[in-house]
């Protein structure tokens, strides 16, 4: 949720020009400073800005994304940062499953200076 300064300088100096799939929805200063941001649907967080907004942001280009647009073959859905969450991955031996790893090889050899 927009902090209550956001919100009002964005009522007061933004134009909407988008908005992506997860309803955060990006702005441009309507003075045309070139100024652009993103205000965030939910918890602000970065990593829920996909890369082709990114690339708007930060004016790697100024074309504005379709939100109809299909993707690429080798193209995924755009997944925010799970760390931290429930949903984070956790390798086998990690401590939520179960802390049980694979035994040791023993074909690792310690590198030594002298050696």
């Amino acid at each position: 949720m927009a902090h209550i300064g956001t919100r009002f300088f964005t009522w007061r100096n933004g134009k909407l020009v988008g908005e992506d799939q997860f309803g955060n929805r990006y702005y441009e200063d309507r003075r045309g400073s070139g100024r652009r941001w993103v205000v965030y649907k939910g918890t602000v967080e970065a990593s829920k800005v996909p890369s082709q907004w990114n690339a708007w942001l930060h004016r790697t280009t100024d074309k504005v994304p379709d939100a109809k647009a299909d993707l690429r073959d080798w193209e995924k859905l755009h997944q925010p940062n799970l760390t931290g969450t429930p949903h984070a991955y956790r390798p086998a031996g990690h401590v939520t499953r179960g802390a049980k790893r694979a035994a040791a090889t023993g074909d690792y050899e310690a590198w030594s200076p002298e050696g």
